[in-house]
């Protein structure tokens, strides 16, 4: 007989989440594996860096199209239904590699991925956010970051472990995506109420904020690039399994450890000296990395590179929020997550032809010449716009790039829009 919601309110809150949070550490183990795995195996496979790239151009595609129809899909079904399809769907185009040859099979494989995992985010994200109260969100969001940073350093090991090559990483992967389906399908909670959709206007999150919007735009081309095809990277200046794991572990930590001094700086001076200092850092991390061959140099620039790279995401969505006017965050932010996808779309593509042509440290000739130009950007905007007046800026707040739905659950943390329950 199923629970009641009261008696269900009555639980402590910690304990509904742990389904919640047991199944999205599994997803996001598993996600990010299976990019750093798929990328490695195509090589092995004899594939042109350009091919690899376009798996991870194809990936973004489809998280752009998830984005789209996930919400549709939910009103239709639940979020139940929904996670339990899209969970399966993930497994399926992981096992599918297996029965199908390398090349361009597995782009629409990816594009695939790239929607399920888009959809599961979302599905997850929403509803943390619907079993939260306005004052409990931000002690979500932390513990829901502290999960996926160990999910996503944690699950790079299971490529030493298992080998890039063969059969059985894959189906752990597979089955990892499976095992999430079990603490959903098992919890207590029923569907959370389904939300409105909000349908964003590009031209006005232009508005608000350019520098957002190009921040966030140039993120996708070096970052959304790095995670796809910088194995292929690793790969080339020689990193064996283990290197290749220890290279994105360092680059996702480093991530975490700077967004607290970079946060905290922005939120005294114009954030804009801040996005300017990190991209500047975040440049000449990626020209070190062009120039170095030794692995003990290769990891300190992979951690300098994620440190400086990794905030610049929420350094840019703080920015544009500070002036945006109230009732725009959740819009905004979820717009800033599109232009962050587009770059990310069209990024693994450019830096992987980039590596075809002129060899592996030229990936990081590319994405440090990006910055340097987002630094020229920023730099020209100082000087026609004013920065937002103190009591207008809001605190800095870590953000993740799962999918909009997270964008709820920081907002309570911004002092503006102060969203119903989903």
């Amino acid at each position: 007989m199923p629970d009641n919601p009261s008696s269900l309110a009555s639980r402590p809150l910690l304990f509904r989440l742990i389904p919640l949070l047991v199944a999205a550490a599994l997803l996001l183990g598993a996600n990010g594996v299976a990019m750093t795995v798929i990328a490695v195996r195509g090589r092995l496979n004899g594939l042109s860096d350009t091919t690899i790239g376009l798996f991870g151009s194809a990936y973004y595609a489809g998280f752009i199209l998830g984005v789209l129809v996930t919400p549709i899909l939910i009103q239709r079904v639940g979020h139940i239904r929904v996670f339990s399809a899209l969970a399966a769907l993930s497994a399926i185009s992981v096992l599918l590699l297996l029965l199908t040859a390398p090349g361009f099979t597995w782009a629409g494989l990816r594009f695939v991925s790239g929607i399920a995992f888009c959809g599961t985010a979302m599905v997850l994200e929403s509803w943390l956010n619907a079993l939260s109260s306005n004052a409990e969100r931000g002690r979500i969001l932390s513990i829901y970051r502290i999960v996926d940073l160990g999910a996503v350093t944690g699950g790079q090991f299971l490529l030493p472990a298992f080998g890039a090559g063969g059969v059985e990483i894959l189906v752990v992967i597979g089955l990892v995506f499976c095992a999430a389906l079990i603490p959903v399908s098992l919890a207590r909670e029923g569907n959370p109420p389904v939300s409105d959709t909000t349908r964003i206007n590009y031209l006005s999150i232009w508005a608000i904020s350019p520098v957002a919007a190009v921040g966030c735009l140039t993120i996708g081309l070096t970052n959304g690039a790095f995670r796809t095809v910088g194995p292929v990277y690793a790969q080339g200046v020689g990193l064996d399994a283990d290197g290749l794991a220890l290279l994105i572990s360092l680059w996702v930590i480093a991530g975490a450890i700077f967004q607290f001094p970079l946060g905290w700086a922005s939120d005294r001076i114009d954030r804009r000296y801040v996005l300017i200092m990190a991209t500047l850092g975040a440049g000449l991390s990626c020209l070190f990395l062009s120039g170095v061959t030794a692995e003990a140099a290769i990891f300190l620039g992979a951690f300098l590179f994620g440190g400086f790279a990794l905030p610049l995401y929420s350094l840019s969505a703080a920015h544009a929020n500070d002036h945006a006017g109230p009732g725009q965050y959740v819009e905004l932010a979820a717009g800033l997550t599109m232009f962050f996808a587009l770059g990310a779309m069209v990024g693994p593509l450019i830096a992987s032809a980039v590596m075809d042509r002129f060899g592996p440290a030229a990936f990081f000739v590319y994405t440090g010449g990006l910055h340097l130009a987002f630094v020229a950007f920023v730099g020209l905007r100082l000087l026609v716009r004013e920065a937002a007046p103190a009591s207008r800026r809001g605190r800095f707040v870590w953000l993740l790039r799962t999918s909009p739905a997270i964008f709820r659950l920081a907002s309570s943390q911004k002092g503006q829009d102060k969203p119903d329950r989903e």
